[in-house]
């Protein structure tokens, strides 16, 4: 990197790493640094009878100082929070009070305290050191939020950049760790009860040789060593039911699935989802499953099984509300769609404004339609069962409703939260739904399932009667922390290339007499492309760059006057030839 790229105080942090180094310091030790404190357990521990101060070695990110003479007050912020540091010039070695600590330190460098725990006359509880190591020197300077007159200056609160920049808004913005914590918390919960039921967590295959298992597009990929394309999948469930084959009586995997579709505040092409099949069961034990999971993992989160949402409570207590999905379009649309055939339905959703019907098959018509009219009303958790056959091509028919079939969706705060089936185990009618699926496709359906051959050979080894769920993690995660973006709950979401300002590159530069090493000045100067430097005095842009040159010391040699203006010419020739 030319330093010309770089910041006037990224420069002086370099410039404080130089010293450092030829002061004998290591920057950047490799030796254990043994903490035996954290912040949080400092303060909750303290006491001021105790006969003797307690001694504690603990490290972190320096995030605020105050010198005030031989003396000074630093913000060290560690996993669990911040403490309060009081330092002296005495009470360090040699002169690294004035020479290291005043001077070549930075806020957001790292630093470990060896010392002991007051409470100063202010009456907050700090470390007094007596030991101060520098473990890591910070090159880029942190947004630190500054107040003045109650206006916050300088806040890392822009979506984009926060997203972009996780490991900085998990520094400087508070409650952002606590968000990440508690989807550990959900993990963690939601695991255990899988465990504890006698579950096996298990791993399936992320590329495969068909996308399958649910209605989506997937990313393709190349496997070199096969000369094949492969797909990323969309679903674990088809393998996951290869296992329940196989003997296994109760399966799960909690991974991460990949479709190939839009990205908006509830969606990120990549997302992770736990799937859970258990043998000998059907969808109306899973709902009271599904029921007595959430609450318990709301409550350990949230300490209760509610959560607030925008000022809304949602309860997670069981049981929750059973309602078939065209007895809800019918409740929330005032349309009856029970006996319709596909051209009916296709003109009910012509009416409500459902665009793009004409390769809409029946069911994803019924799923527009439940969409538009429907879905974003439940609120609290419901359970929206019983759907129609087109729409549930792995999912059994319902035993005593003809047409439909035992599956039901799990709406939260207006959103789909997990989907479950009563699993279709009948091969010669799962190869019937999959061919069915394939017309579908014919007509333009991008998301319709393609046949399984594979699995469908598993299955005419039997399964036994089986009930699988799918709950998608993030979205859970957004209703546990009362989030309403996906970004905000994913450490890494993905997120559109980084946008740079456009600049001529060195080539283009040369082509008119410019050298690299004054490609840099140029741009330090604000010049970006060759037709920034048209129409320029050739003094004044001369001066421009000797004032560079000057403030950033650099030992270059002034172009004269005439080879500035010989750019200028250059640049100005080839804006008229193009």
């Amino acid at each position: 990197m030319n330093i010309l790229e770089l910041s006037e105080q990224e420069l002086l942090r370099r410039q404080s790493l130089e010293q450092l180094r030829q002061m004998g310091i290591n920057p950047y030790p490799a030796d254990e640094y043994p903490t035996d404190a954290f912040s949080a357990d400092i303060r909750e521990q303290f006491s001021d009878d105790a006969a003797e101060p307690r001694r504690v070695c603990i490290a972190g990110r320096m995030m605020s100082r105050r010198i005030m003479g031989k003396a000074a007050f630093v913000e060290l912020q560690d996993s669990k929070g911040r403490i309060q540091v009081y330092v002296t010039r005495d009470s360090l070695e040699g002169d690294f009070y004035n020479n290291v600590f005043k001077k070549l330190l930075d806020i957001g460098d790292f630093i470990g305290v060896r010392g002991f725990v007051f409470r100063t006359q202010t009456g907050e509880i700090s470390v007094h050191a007596e030991q101060l190591t520098l473990l890591s020197k910070s090159l880029k300077p942190l947004p630190i939020v500054k107040y003045k007159d109650g206006v916050a200056y300088d806040k890392f609160d822009d979506p984009e950049l926060r997203y972009r920049q996780r490991y900085v808004d998990l520094v400087v913005n508070d409650g952002v760790k606590d968000i990440f914590l508690k989807r550990a918390i959900v993990t963690r919960t939601l695991r255990n009860i899988l465990d504890e039921a006698g579950y096996t967590e298990v791993e399936t295959p992320v590329l495969q040789n068909i996308a399958g298992g649910a209605s989506a597009r997937p990313f393709i990929t190349h496997f070199n060593a096969l000369d094949q394309d492969m797909y990323m999948r969309i679903a674990t469930e088809l393998y996951l039911k290869r296992l329940i084959v196989g003997g296994f009586e109760g399966v799960y995997e909690i991974g991460k699935n990949f479709r190939n579709e839009g990205m908006d505040k509830t969606h990120n092409p990549e997302f992770t989802c736990m799937e859970l099949y258990v043998s000998y069961k059907d969808y109306n034990w899973m709902m009271s499953f599904t029921e007595r999971m959430l609450e318990r993992i709301c409550t350990a989160v949230n300490g209760r099984p509610e959560v607030e949402i925008d000022g809304q409570v949602i309860s997670f207590r069981a049981p929750y509300r059973r309602l078939p999905i065209l007895d809800a379009i019918r409740e929330k649309s005032g349309y009856d769609l029970s006996g319709m055939s596909e051209d009916e339905i296709r003109q009910v959703a012509q009416k409500l404004g459902i665009e793009g019907t004409e390769t809409m098959g029946k069911g994803k018509l019924i799923d527009e339609i439940f969409g538009e009219t429907a879905e974003g009303t439940f609120i609290q958790p419901t359970f929206i069962t019983d759907y129609p056959v087109e729409m549930s091509p792995l999912t059994k028919m319902h035993r005593s409703k003809p047409g439909l079939t035992e599956r039901f969706e799990l709406m939260v705060n207006g959103k789909e939260l997990a989907n479950a089936y009563s699993e279709l185990n009948d091969p010669i009618d799962q190869e019937q739904r999959f061919v069915e699926q394939m017309k579908l496709a014919a007509k333009g359906d991008d998301e319709a399932m393609i046949i399984d051959h594979d699995f469908l050979r598993a299955l005419q080894y039997g399964m036994p009667p089986t009930s699988g769920i799918g709950i998608g993690i993030d979205r859970l995660v957004m209703l546990m922390t009362g989030k309403f973006a996906i970004g905000e709950i994913m450490l890494f979401p993905q997120m559109k290339p980084e946008k740079k300002a456009p600049q001529s590159t060195i080539d283009e530069w040369a082509a008119i007499g410019v050298a690299e090493d004054w490609v840099y000045v140029l741009r330090k100067a604000g010049f970006y492309l060759i037709q920034d430097v048209c129409q320029q005095k050739a003094q004044g842009l001369q001066q421009k760059l000797g004032d560079v040159v000057k403030r950033y010391k650099l030992e270059l040699v002034k172009p004269t006057v005439q080879q500035v203006q010989q750019w200028i010419d250059n640049a100005e020739k080839l804006k008229a030839e193009s």
